[in-house]
């Protein structure tokens, strides 16, 4: 934050002061009052199960500027306290009012599968032309968001900014902290539709991205998505499309993929082409890429350099990224899941060079609401007709994977009830040439037999 102060705070969220000088500069929020920046507000969170409102006086002797209240009428402490209504709204209209001081580009990023790789392939296709400013990590949510925005300097040319949502109500709710030039929405997929439930409901949500967007503003759309395209109707603004179909404005085509990178051309307006090559494999990301250069395009980022840096992009850690253990292909995409991303994963384990196994590791997807054992099922029907020769599944909904996959009786199925089971297992049965996909949602902390594998399998191949 710069040139910001405890009464630019009172302004915006029409809190009071309780004690403390206006005047006080700030240039930092933190929700955790054990990570205190250089002047820094303190933003206590009523959570779940714990109230942070305990913590002022930690974060104040951490080293805290300035606090926010939503629970004390009087306070004396020797740094501004500013007694709100709600913590949690106080942040947003704080990011809300610094965001719209930083007047610059913004593009908002949405769907329900690959926000955050779409986000970072976005912004490095236009880090060719700009001094871009992205969200960190996938801090998308209602307290995200608004962090995010306080981020923003003086320095920065345009920003992406990653936006998420579970509940009905969230994307208006972070449509109204800030204003963007375009949106992005990647797909829509059944996480969260034990909140919204129907794909229909989620995609509705999801469009409320729009209420952010500017008059002259565009939505950039996965034309392969079927649900996209039954709803592209209802919004206002002109839609783009990116994808594989011939309906679409930035198309692939030629692609080839070895499992490690990925070539295309992509063809623009049906004629103009530009030859691309990824580190990344997947399909999907190759509509990350075309929606990458069909942002940078409206932002007259010439094509040719915007390509250029798509080739450097390397991942984010734990989606989809591959190492080699002794000989061992890992493939850790143990940040979270859903069918859609499931399915993907299975693909790039079933391209990714071996010769020996292939390998999948797979968890409970969480969140699916009622339909959960069938969306489990047909991921592991889908498997069936994969190239896959092992089948390790953890967890109770995880079972429905193995049921589905049973169709086919050439596939090893290995049932685990603990992590600890999975790592002992993987231990002693991978070889070199084998191939291993980890995948699940966030919640079955696959990433620590991920972890685990990539730390252990080598130094006990070497004992």
């Amino acid at each position: 934050m710069q040139n910001f102060k405890v009464k630019d705070i009172l302004e915006a969220t029409g809190g009071r002061l309780l004690c403390g000088s206006p005047e006080t500069v700030i240039e930092t929020i933190s929700t955790n009052s054990n990570a205190i920046d250089r002047r820094c507000l303190f933003v206590p969170i009523i959570g779940e199960r714990v109230d942070a409102h305990r913590f002022i006086d930690d974060a104040i002797a951490n080293g805290a500027k300035a606090v926010l209240t939503g629970e004390h009428d009087e306070m004396d402490k020797p740094v501004p306290c500013i007694r709100v209504e709600n913590t949690v709204t106080a942040m947003q209209e704080i990011g809300r009012e610094y965001g719209n001081r930083m007047d610059i580009p913004k593009i908002g990023i949405t769907g329900s599968v690959g926000k955050t790789t779409t986000k970072e392939m976005i912004a490095c296709a236009l880090s060719a032309g700009f001094n871009v400013f992205k969200t960190e990590g996938n801090s998308n949510s209602q307290i995200g968001v608004p962090g995010t925005l306080v981020r923003i300097s003086s320095e920065d040319e345009i920003a992406v900014i990653e936006m998420g949502m579970s509940m009905p109500g969230e994307m208006k709710r972070l449509a109204e902290l800030l204003t963007l030039d375009c949106a992005v929405v990647t797909n829509i997929g059944v996480s969260h539709i034990e909140a919204l439930g129907t794909q229909d409901g989620i995609c509705d949500e999801k469009f409320h991205i729009e209420d952010a967007l500017v008059q002259d503003g565009c939505v950039f759309l996965n034309g392969d998505d079927e649900i996209l395209l039954r709803h592209m109707g209802k919004l206002r603004h002109d839609a783009v499309l990116f994808g594989l179909g011939e309906n679409n404005d930035y198309r692939a085509v030629n692609i080839v993929s070895d499992g490690e990178r990925t070539e295309f051309d992509a063809v623009i307006a049906g004629s103009i082409t530009y030859h691309t090559t990824l580190k990344v494999p997947g399909m999907h990301n190759v509509r990350n890429a075309l929606v990458a250069l069909a942002v940078a395009d409206r932002y007259s980022v010439p094509l040719d350099r915007a390509v250029k840096a798509l080739e450097e992009y390397g991942g984010v850690s734990m989606r989809q990224q591959i190492s080699s253990i002794c000989g061992v292909t890992v493939i850790d995409d143990s940040y979270n899941a859903s069918p859609d991303s499931m399915k993907a994963g299975i693909e790039v384990l079933c391209t990714v060079k071996a010769d020996g196994r292939r390998v999948a590791v797979l968890g409970d997807m969480l969140e699916l609401g009622p339909d959960s054992p069938r969306y489990h099922c047909e991921v592991g029907e889908f498997i069936s007709r994969q190239k896959v020769d092992e089948l390790i599944v953890f967890g109770e909904l995880a079972e429905h994977i193995a049921n589905g996959a049973e169709i086919n009786s050439r596939i090893n199925i290995v049932r685990c009830d603990s992590r600890a089971d999975i790592n002992e297992y993987l231990m002693h049965t991978m070889h070199t040439g084998d191939a291993v996909l980890f995948k699940a949602s966030r919640g079955m902390k696959l990433n620590e037999c991920a972890e685990y594998f990539k730390e252990r399998y080598g130094n006990g191949k070497n004992n």
